[in-house]
């Protein structure tokens, strides 16, 4: 647990009390000053005037001004920074009640104290002065001490911003954070998971990242900033604090957001996405897609989203379908436990998917080494994407139109085989069995039949849910495959003939006189080559067996979609 550092001012005990909605001092003399900021403050102008300029003044001119020594002065200082609180402790300082000073107080008396003119000049041994020597001694040289000051300093901004308060306390932070590892001594506060410090000796190099979470954006922002400029540490590092401080303010951020923080959560979103370092290792693709999501809920602007969505284009191929599922919300479980209904936003993804493409056609060259590289990588996301689309499909929300969509966006050469997106499409047709015939045909089309594995043409010949048209199309490939193979087989029996026919030549010359005469055996091959030759070849053979049994598929299959719509009538 971090030591926080205290000092203690006064030995009086505290006779401040509150009546109303008013804190007076108990004394037998009869306060003869009022303030009042929020609530009303009755004092006595000994011993709070002689060590503050601002009402030595004030009270000199109500004094001149009414002409009567003897009559309570009455002063309003709501604009006072630091507020009650920071005005109490500057009044039981001049009290001389004990007050404690930390890093929670600090601020708010300073500013107030500052306000007030607690300088030297008004007063030896003031309140500023041991302010400050405070801040230098104790709280400069203190890490979460720092941390909480500026935390502190968020509804004073302008006056801690004046008072060289943030700059001194940002130039801390940022020499503790610079420190090697091996010298932190100091506490911090780390709770990954899995972590434990009894464990772990040495200290992890993200060790700060966790408490300058909690600072304000603003105050963030500088801090990264500051460490970005020097280059000691590596982008990833910074990346992770980017992480750190997103899970630690935007966690909670669900669906389009209704927050009354709304403005500030933007905010936060646009200065996280502006801090990320240009490196393609600062940040994981997981977090990147998080954070696009993140800044479409939030209404971000256009130029920030497109920025992000550039980033993250650039990691795409080593994103998985859970990070592309921007939302782990499900509305109900099918009997395997697969997630029904997502709540997906597929524009995103396909925004981030033309953007890698645009940059895919851009960095492909001629070269062969570098075509093989670009070829793995679009074809790692192309499996992706159509593994991607056989979750979101599952949603019945999900239209066709966006299904085809995302469907067509890739080049053939990202499917070397269509196997993921046949699921893909079977998944949706048994999910929208209420789809028109035009739609199904317009989404089959994105299939081709030539790139799907014989197992599955095998179930896309029996699959009902498929149009005629592209049952028609896997069937008249499987006759295409087996022609080819029949060809290939006549090609062959070609070859034995003319080496018979060679054999015949060599026998004639071997034995002349013989004539026309012929062994048996080579008479009886000779036989056989010619039957071969009479038949039709191969390749038309399997034209006509395929054009027959297409013909008797269509007649076959309208035959079962008539038997099915009759059933389907008899039961409703």
């Amino acid at each position: 647990m971090a030591v926080m550092k205290f000092m203690k001012l006064g030995t009086r005990p505290d006779t401040f009390h509150t009546q109303e909605a008013t804190r007076t001092v108990i004394s037998e003399t009869p306060s003869d000053l009022s303030i009042k900021i929020n609530i009303t403050y009755l004092i006595h102008k000994f011993p709070v005037v002689p060590k503050c300029g601002l009402l030595q003044r004030l009270c000199s001119n109500h004094s001149s001004s009414k002409n009567n020594g003897d009559e309570k002065i009455r002063i309003e200082l709501h604009e006072i920074p630091g507020g009650e609180d920071g005005f109490e402790l500057c009044a039981k300082f001049c009290y001389g009640i004990t007050i404690n000073l930390s890093a929670h107080n600090f601020v708010s008396a300073f500013c107030a104290a500052n306000f007030l003119g607690m300088y030297e000049s008004t007063d030896e041994g003031n309140f500023v002065s041991k302010l400050e020597s405070f801040f230098i001694s104790c709280i400069l040289c203190g890490w979460k001490d720092s941390i909480l000051a500026l935390c502190s300093s968020v509804g004073v901004s302008e006056w801690c911003h004046n008072l060289g308060i943030t700059s001194k306390c940002i130039d801390s932070i940022v020499h503790n954070i610079l420190t090697p590892p091996p010298k932190v001594t100091w506490s911090y506060t780390y709770t990954r998971p899995g972590y434990n410090k009894k464990n772990h000796r040495s200290v992890p190099k993200d060790w700060w990242t966790e408490d300058i979470a909690d600072l304000d954006i603003n105050l963030f922002r500088c801090i990264v900033l500051a460490i970005s400029s020097t280059c000691i540490l590596p982008p990833p590092l910074i990346g992770e604090a980017l992480h750190v401080y997103t899970c630690r303010w935007l966690s909670d951020v669900r669906g389009r957001s209704t927050s009354d923080n709304v403005e500030k959560n933007r905010q936060i979103i646009e200065t996280i996405i502006g801090l990320i370092p240009p490196d393609r290792e600062s940040v994981s693709v997981s977090f990147s897609l998080r954070v696009l999501h993140l800044a479409n809920v939030l209404g971000a602007s256009q130029v920030t989203k497109a920025e992000i969505i550039r980033r993250c284009s650039l990691l795409l191929e080593e994103a998985t379908v859970k990070d592309l599922l921007f939302s782990n919300s499900m509305s109900k479980d099918d009997d395997n436990g697969q997630c029904l209904e997502l709540d997906d936003d597929v524009d995103l993804v396909v925004g981030v998917l033309e953007s890698y493409l645009m940059m895919w056609r851009r960095n492909n060259s001629d070269d062969d080494v570098e075509n093989e590289q670009h070829l793995r990588s679009i074809r790692k996301v192309g499996k992706l994407i159509d593994c991607y689309l056989q979750v979101v499909a599952r949603d019945r929300k999900m239209c066709v139109a966006k299904m085809i969509c995302v469907a067509e966006a890739l080049p053939d050469h990202a499917r070397p085989t269509h196997d993921h997106i046949y699921k893909a499409i079977n998944i949706f047709l048994k999910e929208h069995p209420d789809i028109s015939k035009a739609e199904k045909k317009r989404l089959c089309r994105v299939l081709n039949c030539q790139k799907l594995t014989p197992e599955l043409r095998s179930h896309a010949v029996k699959n009902e849910r498929l149009p005629l048209r592209t049952v028609v199309q896997v069937l008249f490939f499987e006759q295409e495959m087996k022609g080819s193979k029949t060809s290939r087989q006549g090609v062959v029996e070609g070859t034995e003939e003319d080496q018979l026919q060679d054999e015949m030549r060599c026998e004639q010359k071997q034995r002349p006189g013989s004539g026309d005469l012929m062994r048996p055996q080579t008479q009886q091959k000779l036989r056989r080559s010619e039957s071969t030759r009479s038949k039709p070849s191969g390749k038309e053979s399997h034209k006509m067996k395929a054009s027959e049994l297409i013909k008797k598929s269509i007649v076959e299959s309208r035959r079962k979609f008539v038997v099915h719509k009759g059933e389907e009538r008899g039961r409703s």
